[in-house]
């Protein structure tokens, strides 16, 4: 959420951040509704103002004078009646309107009108070239007996799965090393509730606008958190911190799930796009101060990039073009990883920065020394590391002729010191 003074001050910065997202709001009718807003507020208190006037002179007034000045009151309080029933009906269309303002990108984020248009900033790693036919994750996976989507479709419809024996064993050695690689680096580990009430969807950016790629469970109006940055950013909110606390590093490790709504026919085959899956999650939430913002960004980039390194993966890096951001995002960062089966790079992390949007939504802040007094936080998030969708570029990449497939060996401590799966 943007402040509403800052939207006063420069509406066209607004507009223009809207229409660069392609994003839906109305900047014109939510500055016409806080005008109205503004003047029923002031009429009510200048109300109330001459109110406490008339009634302080009541005791010293004669009686006829008095009678008159009751009638007076009472014409007063009808009139206030009316403005504090504008301001009830106002409120939640302002809030509403307020909720749909895009945070503009920026300056240095590539205008574009969507994915296609996201500029690659680097490449790393070298992408393998095989001397014989290479399989694509599917069939490795049904060849060594590893992965079963029919039976994954069969119980729980389409974009479903299993991952068996060493596929399974595989699946949670990726996300165990990422759990231990953050830790390491001094994220705090969170178990993390995966139902959440729509305050904290709000407050995290998602509502509006996600409604449509969230499983909800109607009966006890709770959603099903598609990422893990929803608790592990969410977790304070509604508090303020002490300076001391800053910055709060988490990692989470959770099941995620996406109806992924509009989705069909596209990115559908084997692993890539699904409706349920595990990702390890890092959220910072730091000082309100964009250089803090910015250095922070870089630093859950470098993450995500060392589990990718330490698994010997080749990878790209592209900062995210306007139309591709999200309505809170400033700027983003996606980590692409080379996958054979598609003959290109594909998405497996996303590093987004917030500045206050989310913390604003949430009212999370915290008592700044400098300022004397509660300053709004910043937020960030990125993927360390998700799966099974990564599964598709390490089968694939560390396939060998015979069909077996080589455990990175970052991986094998965690497969009990397996290095083929045959």
């Amino acid at each position: 959420m943007i402040d509403i003074k800052v939207i006063r001050e420069n509406p066209n910065r607004f507009k223009k951040a809207a229409a660069d997202k392609n994003i839906a709001c109305d900047i014109d009718r939510l500055l016409d509704i806080d005008r109205q807003l503004a003047d029923s507020r002031r009429q009510v208190q200048d109300i109330v103002t001459e109110k406490n006037k008339v009634g302080k002179s009541i005791p010293k007034m004669a009686q006829d004078q008095r009678q008159a000045a009751l009638a007076q009151l009472a014409r007063m309080k009808e009139k206030e009646a009316g403005f504090e029933e504008q301001v009830k009906h106002l409120t939640p269309v302002f809030d509403e309107l307020m909720l749909q303002v895009a945070q503009p990108a920026d300056d240095d984020v590539p205008l574009g009108k969507d994915d296609t248009e996201n500029i690659e900033i680097r490449q790393e790693g070298l992408v393998r070239t095989f001397d014989f036919e290479p399989k694509d994750h599917v069939q490795l996976g049904l060849s060594l007996d590893i992965i079963d989507i029919e039976r994954g479709v069969k119980l729980a419809g389409a974009r479903n799965y299993f991952l068996k024996g060493d596929g399974a064993m595989l699946h949670w050695a990726v996300l165990r090393f990422a759990v231990d690689l953050m830790v390491g680096r001094g994220y705090k580990p969170m178990a993390v509730p995966l139902l959440m009430k729509d305050e904290a969807m709000r407050g995290t950016g998602y509502y509006p606008g996600s409604e449509e790629q969230t499983y909800r469970m109607e009966r006890d109006g709770l959603n099903l958190a598609g990422t893990a940055e929803v608790p592990l950013t969410a977790y304070r909110m509604e508090e303020i911190l002490s300076e001391e606390e800053l910055p709060l590093k988490s990692v989470g490790l959770s099941s995620c799930f996406r109806r992924e709504a509009g989705a069909a026919g596209k990115d559908t085959y084997g692993l890539y796009r699904i409706h349920q899956f595990d990702k390890v999650e890092q959220v910072v939430i730091c000082k309100n101060s964009p250089e803090e913002s910015n250095r922070y960004h870089e630093e859950i980039l470098s993450n995500a990039e060392a589990v990718l390194q330490a698994l010997e993966l080749p990878y790209r890096v592209v900062v995210v073009c306007t139309g591709d951001l999200g309505r809170g995002q400033a700027k983003k960062y996606d980590i692409e990883t080379w996958m054979p089966s598609r003959g290109n790079y594909g998405e497996t992390h996303s590093a987004s920065k917030f500045y206050e949007f989310q913390a604003r939504r949430m009212n999370l802040r915290y008592k700044d020394s400098a300022a004397k007094k509660n300053l709004f936080c910043h937020t960030l998030n990125n993927t360390v590391i998700a799966s099974p969708r990564v599964l598709i570029p390490i089968m694939e990449l560390y396939q060998n002729a015979d069909g077996s497939i080589t455990v990175p060996k970052a991986l094998r401590p965690y497969m009990g010191g397996k290095e083929m799966i045959r």
